[in-house]
Order: C-alpha cells, then structure tokens, then sequence
C-alpha cells in the first residue's frame, strides 16, 4: 500500500474559519495517526479575490492550532502552465473540446430547458463540432462520458452514485486561458499524489466530475471521504451572523487552541463517549471511519467548559504569557505590581477564557477607584470600620505571607471578635478589588502583599467614614 498522503486546500479569499480548520484537523489526525503526510496548497486560481491578507490569516490560524503541514504551502497560481499542458492533453486525445457559445446563447438554452421541465446543462452543441472559427472566443469543455454511472466509495457516507446523465460537460478552461476549479483539483492532486481527499460536503456533487477528469487523463483515483457541515444553534449552516467563525477570533476572544482544537475534533467525530483528548490521544484514536454522517451544531457552551478545563489544568507561566495581550488590550502593565503568575494562580480554577481571566485580573494591578454601593450597604458602617481597623492591626504585625497563613489569620480574627466570616471576608474582598467577584480573600492578600493589602484598605477606610 502506498504512503498515505493528504492535504487541506483553502481558498484564500478570507480568514481560516472553524469548518475549514475541522477539514484540516481530520486531515493532520490522518497523517499523524498513519504515519503519513500533510501538505497544504492555496488554491490561489481565484485572482481578483485572493489575498495575500488571506494568505496569512489561513497560515496563523493554522500555526496556532498546531497543525504543522509537511509539504508547501503551495500555491495553484504557480501551476497555471502544468494546467494548460494538460488541457492540450486532452483536447490532443479528443477528451475535449472547444466550445465556440456565447454566454447569451447558453442563458437562452437554460431558459428553454427550464421551461420544459429539464435538467439546465449543457446541451452539447459543439461537442461533435468540426468548424473552429478564428479569433472566436472559446472555452474548453470535457467530454463527459453520456451513459452508465460514475460510483465512490465514500469513507464517511458510504457509497455515492451519479448518474452521468445527469452531469454535462465541464468548463475546464475559461476564454481567458485560464482553468476551472474542477480541473485544477484533478492536476494538483494527482501531480502531489494525493490518496485521500478528505473535505466538506459541499463538494460531493464535485467529486463525480472529478473522477471523471482522473480515469481521462489516467490518473488513479484517490479515496475520498466528504465532512458533513457545521450548523449553528438554528440548524442553519455556521455564518458571521452565529458569532464569531474566525479561528484567529476565537484566540483573540481567549480560548486556548488546545481547547479549540478538542472541541473541533468533536465536532462529528467520536471515541466512545470521551470527551477530553490531548494531541497524542487525538492522533493516536483518530480514525475516519468514526466520523458521523449528519451535520453538527456549534455549541459555544461546551467549548467553554473545555476552554476552561484546560485553563484550571494549564501551565501558570504559560497561561501568564498568553494573558499579556489580553491586559494590554484592558492598558494594564505587570511591571510594578504581583507576579503575573501569582495572579494567575488565583484566577484559573474559575476562568472560562482568558478574557475572563484578564478581566478579573486587573484590580491586581489597577487599585480599585470605586466600590461596589449595593455590596459595602448590606452591612453596619460601624461594622465595616470595626472589620478594617482589626484586618489592618492583625496583618501588619504578623509575617504571614502565603494564602494559609493569611486564611488562618481571618479565621483569628472571626474567633477573637465574634464575627462570622462573611461579615469580614465580603468587605475585604470589596476594599480589594472594588467588587464581590474575585478569589478568595487568602489568595488575594498573599497575591497583593500585605503592605498593599493595608494601603487599599485604609483608602476604603477613608471612603466609608465620610459617607
């Protein structure tokens, strides 16, 4: 058996969206899983809306989730002459031909076949046509065979079966020169020895044609295996109006691409009822043939619960250096405040992104210049003044210093005063970080230090005397 050899083949006509980084996944899982390879082409033919913005949007999407190709990227811009030397092969072999009618002439021809009740296609009008009119704009059409059935066996749905009736002959060469999207696929697969196509469903009613374009020019024909679409919550396919689709989106919204990536392999894919895989469990279970039949529905939800499991299970300094953008976008600098990692610590048990996670982080570094009113009324100013006059006293002459201690410290304090924890730990908690959402009160002052945990209680001091 030949090396198995696979490839994701974007357009780049905008952002790598989650179907197409799903497609690329199953493809890397395969390589990976079978030790064989994974190339990625830009398909490129498309001149007027490929860009080279695109370009590098597919590329660091692709990097971010891990999915390393070994071959390319290649481009089918750069093939164009590879593709006209075999439309001469063909048009040579009397496999095509050229078709001489005018875009009017075809729009009347589907007319009137829709009227009747038919098929639009191609009637063949120039099929048999021996007369080649000079400077007449042509086309280069296949000659598609009439009778019989062109058959896959689809790796995910099983076997698939078309008609050839039902399929006219196609477009494999504009009047510009330059090729159809069909006909370029054929080449570049074939030339890069591709064995297995696996793509999204929307190209089934390609696949018929190309089989075709294969067995003419005596190619062999790869395996093929079609993923069904990704639906949004109404069952309508995935679009910009279901949120965000932009793999880059999704980490500047704070999602981990391990996250990401579990989530996507999910999408359609199973082992058992597993939920959680990491790369080398993907790649080690990985099997196409576990691939679903029916489309999946983006639940946002379950991608948070993994986003945040990996989160509470992340590396702290790891998760530190990704948060960085996160506090830059909020103009929040580390420089002279607690370790980032510190933080960190304190807020991964609970964080679903890390935008979630930055935005709980920013009373570390940014001393809160308002209090939550509705909290700090639930209690007795007298009781407030009491609490912080006895916090202050009890943490500046101890040399508690981790969260323990400082627990231990206020468990002291509740016993020696009568006070139940709530009635000192929620006003703390408010003088710290302006609200009622933040760690525990432990966490928070071994985080701060004492010395800025007793400078921000004196300025809530201050703030609830003069009220």
């Amino acid at each position: 058996m030949s090396e198995l050899r696979v490839r994701f083949a974007p357009s780049p006509t905008g952002y790598l969206h989650v179907g197409g980084a799903r497609t690329a996944l199953f493809n890397w899982l395969l390589a990976k899983n079978k030790g064989g390879t994974f190339i990625l082409r830009i398909e490129d033919t498309d001149v007027e809306r490929s860009t080279k913005e695109s370009v590098d949007a597919i590329l660091e999407g692709m990097k971010w989730l891990g999915l390393e190709w070994d071959e390319g990227p290649f481009y089918q811009s750069d093939s164009f002459p590879l593709y006209k030397e075999y439309v001469q092969k063909l048009l040579d072999a009397g496999k095509a031909y050229k078709c001489y009618c005018t875009s009017e002439e075809l729009d009347a021809k589907r007319t009137i076949a829709m009227e009747e009740g038919r098929k639009p296609k191609y009637d063949g009008t120039c099929r048999e046509r021996v007369d080649q009119p000079a400077g007449q704009p042509y086309v280069v059409r296949f000659r598609a065979p009439k009778g019989g059935v062109t058959a896959f066996d689809d790796l995910i749905k099983g076997t698939i079966t078309f008609p050839n009736e039902e399929l006219d002959d196609l477009i494999i060469q504009r009047t510009d020169g330059t090729p159809t999207y069909n006909f370029c696929v054929v080449i570049d697969d074939a030339t890069m020895r591709i064995t297995t196509v696996i793509r999204g469903d929307d190209h089934v009613n390609n696949t018929p044609r190309q089989i075709q374009l294969y067995e003419a020019l005596g190619f062999p024909v790869p395996q093929f295996a079609h993923v069904p679409m990704i639906l949004g919550s109404d069952k309508a396919r995935l679009s910009k109006r279901h949120g965000a689709t932009s793999v880059i989106a999704y980490r500047d919204m704070g999602y981990l691409p391990e996250a990401l990536m579990n989530y996507l392999v999910r999408l359609g894919w199973s082992h058992g009822d597993d939920e959680i895989f990491s790369r080398e469990e993907m790649i080690q279970k990985f099997d196409i043939g576990n691939v679903g039949r029916s489309a999946s529905v983006f639940n946002t939800e379950k991608l948070n619960w993994l986003n945040a499991h990996y989160i509470k299970n992340g590396d702290p300094e790891r998760l530190a250096a990704l948060l960085l953008p996160h506090l830059s976008k909020r103009r929040v600098t580390t420089r002279n405040g607690p370790d980032l990692m510190s933080v960190v610590r304190t807020l991964q048990e609970r964080a679903q992104t890390l935008e979630e996670m930055a935005e709980r982080a920013v009373f570390y570094y940014n001393p809160p210049t308002s209090y939550d009113d509705a909290a700090l009324a639930k209690f007795d100013k007298e009781l407030l003044l009491a609490v912080f006059a006895a916090v202050t006293e009890k943490l500046s002459s101890s040399p508690a210093t981790d969260t323990a201690e400082i627990d231990g410290l206020f468990k002291e304090i509740c016993s020696e005063k009568g006070w139940k924890m709530g009635q000192v730990g929620q006003p703390i908690r408010i003088a710290l970080s302006g609200g009622t959402q933040a760690p525990g009160i432990g966490e928070i002052v071994a985080t701060l230090g004492v010395e800025e945990t007793v400078r921000r209680i004196q300025r809530v001091r201050e703030f609830v005397a003069v009220k």
